[in-house]
């Protein structure tokens, strides 16, 4: 199995690192902080164990997987003699980018460099390097061990060997690869993110409450999470980035983000991660609480 590096180890990188595990790959998990990588293991170990409770893993599994991870601080040192490296740090433009030129840096000269961005053009990523045709897109969802779709996006000069390679990989993981090119928003948040948009103007406008969208979504549609609980398990802050990709990016006005998006933002209020958004997250229980805010 060829070794790999998954940098960052919030829910994203964790989630990559335990799949790559789980199907015997070697894994270097990297991120700047030790406490977010000891938290990362921790959260792999707790998921594992659901695994084995379901009687998908046995115990033996669980541990060979954990033993394949080993955590590093050091993008240099973590990176030494893999040949695929999975990126999965904060969406945020000017960080990728300078991971990238790091792992250009360091990297094995032969080694793929992918990234798990969402929305973050993937050409953008490859022309800090000096190895284009070996950078590509491996956009996860989350949770990652659970989600089948892996969306692989080839960049302006990605090569058909390097596209080709991912999407094996991909389907050693367990996973379906889906090929898309490198446009903003791809196809899954190009699709996902108005809705979820258009969702919170329908909020906004006073058309129906939050319990209501939700509900006519996943009764009507089949959805299986409400767009106003799903902005809120991604993340509003993601979404509203997404959603400022996509609206300079394609230049269409239809992908403006919703005033309501950009105050809740501004004020703190993310979803699940703040523990308030368009429900309450604080509660300890699995209720799903409307935010007082948007109550009745």
């Amino acid at each position: 199995m060829m070794n790999v590096a998954v940098i960052g180890s919030g829910t994203m990188g964790n989630g990559i690192a335990h799949v790559f595990a789980q199907h015997g790959f070697p894994v270097s998990l990297i991120d700047i902080s030790q406490p977010a990588l000891d938290k990362a293991l921790g959260t792999i170990g707790k998921n594992l164990d659901r695994q084995v409770a379901k009687g998908s893993l046995s115990e033996d599994d669980k541990a060979a997987t954990l033993g394949r991870i080993t955590t590093f601080t050091s993008i240099a040192e973590g990176v030494r003699g893999v040949e695929l490296v999975v990126e999965a740090a904060t969406e945020n433009v000017d960080l990728k980018l300078q991971i990238f030129r790091d792992l250009d840096q360091h990297a094995p000269e032969g080694a793929i460099l992918a990234s798990n961005t969402s929305s973050i053009s993937i050409t953008k990523i490859a022309a800090v390097t000096k190895r284009a045709d070996k950078v590509i897109g491996m956009h996860f969802m989350n949770p990652v061990p659970v989600m089948k779709l892996v969306e692989v996006i080839r960049g302006y000069a990605t090569s058909d060997e390097v596209t080709s390679r991912i999407m094996e990989i991909s389907r050693q993981l367990g996973k379906t690869p889906t090929e898309v090119n490198d446009y903003p928003g791809f196809v899954a948040n190009r699709i996902l993110m108005p809705m979820i948009n258009e969702a919170i103007i329908t909020l906004f406008e006073g058309v129906a409450g939050v319990e209501e969208i939700d509900t006519v979504m996943k009764l009507g549609m089949a959805h299986p999470m409400g767009p106003l609980q799903l902005a809120d398990f991604i993340g509003l802050d993601v979404c509203l980035a997404i959603l400022r990709v996509l609206h300079e990016g394609l230049g269409n006005p239809k992908y403006a983000p919703c005033p309501l998006l950009v105050n809740m933002v501004m004020a703190g209020r993310l979803g699940v991660k703040s523990g308030e958004g368009f429900y309450s997250w604080g509660h300890g229980t699995k209720d799903l609480i409307v935010a007082d805010r948007f109550k009745k």
